[in-house]
């Protein structure tokens, strides 16, 4: 079975949670695997790492092909310095690599470019690369792109909780005014649609702290398939599964039914 699932909790703020229908507009993937992929053909893990990127322009095509309007792609985590030093060299020089091939490539197609994360301790050059890819595409609609790079969902939450604290501080906002959407409008992601959907695969049931405060409303599936492999064809038997879900938001099947009907 390509796919394994698990819905994720939801919440009862939802007013109108119904059977999804019209499939996913915010998508995120776990793109594990680049490393085992490699060692099964007697390659160094970095090659596995090179050969992700086809995958990254498939995934990205399929989601501009589909109506999907947010891709977020989980490129390296605050965890990830913790590997070899030659790895994490690699995927420097990869990231930097791709900036300057795949930039152009995005805006010509209408891809609005954006990176989340604790990108300023990057070096210097990269994050001016990260800077100029993210203005020259700014105002492209057709798809929004988030590479999340140096980034955890643990950090992500305390980052919004600190400027929070900032605001109270000041005294522009009062204590009892920090509420789920005055946190949430400080979240990476609060330009963005909800997340519907999260991706993982390589095989493992864990995310990993990607996206931990967005996923409270995502639906999850996982597969066993490598990150080199995953092409479009693995991506519509993810979103297919998404489409025959029943959303529940913390509610029954009937009140489900009810709502939608």
């Amino acid at each position: 079975m390509i796919g394994k699932r698990l819905s994720a909790a939801k919440s009862s703020k939802a007013e109108a949670p119904v059977a999804t229908t019209t499939g996913p507009k915010h998508v995120a993937i776990i793109m594990d695997g680049n490393g085992r992929w490699a060692q099964k053909k007697g390659k160094i893990r970095t090659f596995g790492h090179k050969a992700g990127v086809e995958s990254v322009r498939a995934v990205v095509r399929f989601a501009r092909q589909n109506g999907i309007e947010s891709l977020t792609l989980f490129a390296f985590s605050s965890e990830n310095w913790k590997r070899p030093e030659e790895e994490v060299s690699v995927l420097m020089d990869l990231f930097n690599l791709v900036l300057n091939s795949e930039a152009k490539r995005l805006h010509k197609n209408g891809v609005r470019l954006q990176v989340i994360g604790d990108v300023e301790a990057f070096d210097a050059k990269l994050v001016e690369k990260i800077r100029k890819a993210e203005d020259m595409t700014k105002d492209n609609k057709d798809l929004v792109l988030n590479i999340a790079a140096n980034y955890g969902g643990r950090w992500d939450i305390v980052n919004a909780a600190k400027q929070l604290a900032s605001q109270v501080k000041s005294g522009e906002l009062d204590v009892q005014d920090i509420t789920e959407d005055a946190l949430n409008a400080h979240i990476s992601t609060a330009n963005l649609p909800e997340l519907d959907l999260l991706i993982r695969t390589g095989g493992e049931h864990r995310i990993s702290n990607f996206l931990l405060w967005q996923c409270a409303y995502a639906e999850l599936y996982f597969t066993d398939v490598l990150w080199p492999d995953f092409n479009e064809d693995v991506f519509q038997l993810a979103v297919n599964d998404y489409n025959v879900r029943q959303r529940r938001f913390g509610l029954t099947g009937e009140q489900v039914v009810t709502a939608d009907g």
